[in-house]
């Protein structure tokens, strides 16, 4: 692979994770203080995500990857969504707010698929050439809620506007994306969208437990999108967002780290690990103040690259060497399917109804909100202590 398309690869995953972070963990402040939204009506706009991740599988499989070219189904999907994203931020009704949000994200879901799609059939070794262009999705990340914070506009309608810019950039940059064309040959059924081959992983009772608790662990995870940027508000810290970044900073930094934990000590040292820092972030979480113990604060935002990387990207690793090349791919989109869409969907509504059983006369009491999540994480760390057995495969 070239510099020139290796730079245009780059580019593209950075402005396409620049859209998703201007308005991902700042959507739920807009709507509590703009919209007046309620806990239930926020877990909803955030559960639009996931339905849109349960269903862009089928869209890639059965439409994208067979009729068109990839660069130019990103770039129309994008333009697509920007102006889905104006109509949006003339919204003021939180109820009618997730209609806009659930035509968004269906349209916004696909295109993580397509930038990893695109970028990897660019690439002579993708073990050896995504990882590089993969980050500067976490950088933009890191960037553009850094420019939020600065700007102090995370609970302003600007959060979309941003997104609504960006989506336009990333659309007509799209067209000028190495050609990706569809590969009509390609057989997909839905046997193979589902990882239905990869049923056969079950027989084995550490994999199941697995796939269980990465399901009941995305609970716990759609708690922090949806409800860490008002609960750090709420506990008086400020440019919220700046400091949510170091979240994401230290998702890199845990990331390189990956290789030698799991080389190590194994996959269930470093899950377990992964679901005990998910513990004591949500009872810092609760327990934290800006005024008297900040710093518990900033370490449930550091945790998060412990939490992120130590269970889900060891858990990706953990599902390669287990499928064994015939039904890899089956598996990490069965994997996917589950996490990102059911368990994150049940969790998004579950945020939502919790925040509002916890709220009394518009105060939340954010300790018992986040004692839930913390409860949820404690009992997959029972069932993995309890149930789950390692077989060594140290291959990363």
């Amino acid at each position: 692979m070239n510099t020139a398309v290796k730079i245009k690869l780059s580019v593209m995953m950075f402005l396409q994770f620049f859209v998703w972070g201007a308005w991902y963990g700042q959507m739920s402040k807009y709507m509590f203080t703009q919209l007046g939204a309620s806990g239930d009506q926020v877990g909803n706009a955030y559960t639009a995500f996931s339905i849109a991740m349960v269903i862009s599988p089928f869209f890639m499989g059965f439409i994208a990857d067979r009729y068109f070219a990839a660069q130019r189904v990103l770039g129309v999907l994008n333009l697509l969504g920007a102006a889905i994203l104006f109509f949006l931020i003339r919204v003021d009704d939180p109820g009618v707010f997730f209609w806009y949000i659930l035509a968004y994200c269906l349209t916004f879901g696909p295109t993580i698929a397509l930038t990893s799609s695109i970028a990897m059939r660019q690439m002579d070794s993708a073990e050896a050439d995504f990882p590089i262009i993969r980050v500067m999705g976490t950088i933009a990340w890191i960037v553009v809620t850094n420019i939020v914070g600065f700007m102090a506009v995370g609970d302003q309608v600007t959060i979309f506007q941003i997104a609504m810019w960006s989506a336009v950039g990333i659309g007509i940059f799209s067209f000028f994306l190495p050609d990706t064309p569809p590969n009509p040959k390609k057989d997909i059924s839905f046997r193979d969208i589902i990882g239905y081959d990869a049923f056969s992983l079950f027989k084995d009772r550490s994999f199941t437990i697995f796939f269980i608790g990465s399901i009941l662990i995305c609970i716990p995870l759609s708690f922090y999108y949806a409800m860490a940027n008002p609960s750090l508000t709420d506990a008086g810290m400020t440019n919220v967002e700046n400091k949510m970044s170091l979240g994401q900073v230290s998702e890199v930094v845990f990331m390189l780290l990956i290789p030698f934990f799991f080389r190590k000590y194994g996959v269930k040292w470093i899950l377990s690990v992964g679901i005990i820092a998910w513990i004591l972030r949500f009872v810092f979480f609760g327990y934290g103040d800006a005024d008297t113990s900040v710093w518990m604060l900033y370490l449930a935002i550091i945790l998060h690259g412990v939490c992120y990387d130590f269970f889900f990207v060891s858990g990706q690793i953990y599902t390669d060497n287990k499928a064994g090349a015939e039904i890899k791919s089956q598996a990490q989109g069965l994997i996917t399917l589950a996490t990102y869409g059911i368990g994150m969907g049940i969790g998004s509504k579950l945020s939502g109804i919790v925040t509002d059983i916890y709220t009394v006369d518009g105060v939340k009491d954010w300790t018992a909100i986040w004692l839930v999540p913390a409860a949820i994480a404690v009992v997959v760390l029972i069932l993995f202590l309890l149930f789950f057995r390692e077989q060594r495969i140290v291959k990363v």
